[in-house]
């Protein structure tokens, strides 16, 4: 088989696949499944069987295809790759809006739908009218005229997403902070040191050399005594690809208002009133009014903790507080209430044993255990792949880490798809998965050293990948992550957080990385003391994105709606720090404009509601009690897309969410 891609037997073959075998793999499976799609509806098809399972082995053949292809885009700094991805993406928008507007594949899933009784499987109701829903989200019943227009939004959106990413990377690639003066980065780390050296030394600079990734950016927020330097990288990334950037060839400002016009033309096409509307049709949030309410109900019980956390920072300034300031002396204030450093801590978390320790504690949980290969293909040499056994030592899946931030790779941290799980027709396929973070690299003589809230988001996202892996369900579209409103998506991924927490945890998946030896309890019990310090801040700025979302794209209106007057006024009821004129953070949140939380920035916070309360359960019930795990992983973990949410929480906590918990959990009064 000359083309790689088109090798859906095994793992994908990523030290083979190249640019241009993009583009001929895609038009292939597409025209071939137009062709398998066209003959499976000639006559009618009234039962399940005769129906879905075809329908699902084309689409996971496409996801199969797609995958790798997806995610070297993300990771891999290849202009011409990145080229052929953008040529894709028109080509699986047409052929993915074509399978959701053909009505002939809609009359027979209603067929299915009528012929399901009581006695079929929740999952097989669950996909049908999951089904339907996507149908009727595509336009199947629209005039032909309005059905074309669909089709053409959705290409261009797909094509605009990618474009505002891909901005945004190269913007942030292309700035660096380069010194021959040691003292212009006094109270930087010996890694961040070692690493801004090793950057000059790549460019064939003397000196130090710091990029403008996140791992730099929050050392520089965070620990640099130079007032300067940490205003100069805070302008650098709230300017990022905007008009106000040193590079406003990547301007994203375009790519915006073409978006949002777009999504609220799809919107309306559909007989929405607004994007938000058309979003909340596949979330678990009933209606655009309780989430505004949720998210306002959560600022205004959160104000007063935020306000005088801010006090407190301010009382220790030294001058009157910026937004270049706060990171700074809030960890000044850490260290002098608690004692306790992100860079001490970080001496603690080498990479390689958090891995360990996280391994583990799924052992200990769920009875998981995981194997590193060696002999599978990857993209970088950093790559590690894992197979994950269950407690009878039987592969159920596997997945690929890529730990470290490089140039060319996408900033943040998450998981994505690479084979999703399925049992049809006899053969199994099983689930795996790529977990990506930008964690500092190591260096020739010593490790990656993590800080805790790095080792919290390696957590959240193994959170992530177990959802992924866990899952017990056959049908692709509803397994694992996938048919899950996207507001409680977030909830195995922060719930596995709270296990970062807790000293036995801490215990195994900590040593220091010159003696080896464990996190100190009393190290451990001065962390502990700081956990809500400073919660009242972070939940305010997660609670002011997920406002500007989800106002964005309800009140949207083409050629009136200022992105920047809005976001000044969710700042003013929200926020409790100022930020100055030229920040232009909009043009940076690829979360909602390249990403897949578009009007659902708010489900970090929902979800964290469901994650906070099912926490609850182990800490009533014991943190490690193996009956509660198991009904976690039954109940939440195993179902995917196939039951109702709601319904399955409560078939694990034995009620409906309260929002006290997450509360409780930050600190604030409830």
């Amino acid at each position: 088989m000359t083309n790689p891609l088109l090798d859906t037997t095994s793992l994908p073959r990523f030290g083979e696949i190249q640019a241009e075998h993009v583009i001929p793999a895609v038009r292939q499976v597409i025209a071939q499944h137009r062709r398998q799609l066209d003959e499976l509806l000639v006559g009618p098809v009234g039962s399940f069987d005769a129906l879905v399972p075809a329908v699902e082995e084309m689409s996971h053949e496409l996801s199969r295809i797609w995958s790798p292809v997806s995610h070297l885009q993300s990771v891999r700094n290849d202009a011409a790759f990145r080229a052929a991805y953008n040529e894709a993406l028109p080509l699986l928008s047409q052929h993915g809006t074509e399978v959701a507007q053909n009505e002939k594949l809609q009359k027979a899933f209603e067929a299915v739908a009528a012929a399901l009784g009581e006695q079929d499987a929740e999952a097989q109701h669950s996909l049908v009218s999951q089904a339907l829903r996507d149908f009727r989200l595509a336009g199947v019943d629209l005039p032909s005229a309005q059905k074309d227009r669909f089709r053409e939004v959705a290409r261009e959106l797909a094509t605009l997403q990618a474009a505002f990413e891909q901005q945004l990377q190269d913007a942030s690639d292309a700035w660096g902070y380069h010194t021959i003066n040691i003292q212009t980065l006094q109270g930087l780390s010996e890694q961040s040191l070692a690493r801004a050296a090793r950057q000059a030394a790549d460019r064939e600079l003397q000196g130090w050399y710091l990029t403008l990734d996140y791992p730099n950016y929050h050392a520089v927020m965070t620990h640099a005594e130079n007032r300067l330097l940490r205003e100069t990288f805070y302008r650098a990334w709230v300017t990022r690809a905007s008009d106000m950037g040193e590079h406003p060839e990547w301007d994203n400002s375009a790519n915006i208002e073409r978006i949002l016009a777009l999504r609220h033309e799809l919107a309306e096409l559909t007989g929405f009133a607004s994007y938000a509307e058309y979003s909340l049709a596949t979330k678990m949030a009933p209606s655009v009014g309780e989430v505004t309410q949720f998210l306002r109900e959560l600022a205004a019980r959160s104000r007063a903790t935020a306000e005088a956390e801010l006090a407190d920072i301010r009382g220790i300034a030294e001058h009157p507080l910026k937004p270049w300031d706060v990171a700074f002396y809030q960890e000044k204030l850490k260290q002098a209430r608690f004692a306790v450093s992100d860079e001490l801590l970080r001496q603690y978390f080498p990479a390689d044993r958090v891995i360990e320790g996280l391994f583990e504690l799924a052992g200990r949980l769920f009875g998981l255990t995981l194997e590193r290969r060696d002999d599978v293909a990857a993209w970088h040499a950093s790559v590690d792949y894992y197979v994950v056994r269950d407690s009878a030592g039987e592969a159920i899946g596997g997945f690929y880490t890529d730990l470290y931030a490089r140039t060319g790779k996408r900033g943040g941290a998450w998981i994505d798809e690479c084979i999703v799980r399925k049992k049809l027709g006899g053969e199994a396929v099983l689930p795996v998965g790529y977990l990506v973070c930008n964690f500092s690299p190591p260096a020739e003589h010593s490790p990656s050293l993590l800080s805790h809230d790095e080792l919290v988001t390696l957590f959240h996202e193994f959170g992530h990948m177990l959802h992924h892996l866990l899952t017990r369900v056959d049908y692709p579209s509803i397994a694992g992550i996938n048919g899950v409103p996207w507001d409680a998506v977030e909830l195995p991924s922060q719930f596995l957080e709270n296990f970062a927490w807790h000293y036995e945890v801490l215990e195994r998946t900590s040593g220091h990385h010159e003696t080896g030896e464990p996190l100190p309890r009393d190290l451990f019990d001065k962390l502990d003391r700081s956990r809500t310090f400073g919660a009242g801040l972070a939940m305010l700025r997660q609670l002011e994105f997920a406002l500007f979302d989800f106002r964005l794209h309800t009140e949207y209106a083409p050629g009136t709606t200022e992105l920047l007057a809005l976001l000044r006024e969710v700042r003013d009821e929200v926020a409790v720090i100022a930020h100055p004129d030229y920040n232009r953070f909009p043009h940076s949140f690829s979360h909602i404009f390249g990403g897949g939380y578009s009007a659902g920035y708010y489900s970090y916070k929902w979800a964290e509601v469901l994650a906070a309360d099912a926490f609850e359960a182990f800490i009533e019930e014991g943190v490690f009690n193996p009956d509660t795990a198991s009904r976690f992983r039954r109940e939440i973990l195993e179902i995917g897309g196939s039951r109702d949410i709601m319904q399955a929480f409560i078939a694990f906590r034995g009620r409906r969410p309260s929002i006290d918990a997450l509360l409780k959990q930050c600190g604030i009064a409830a």
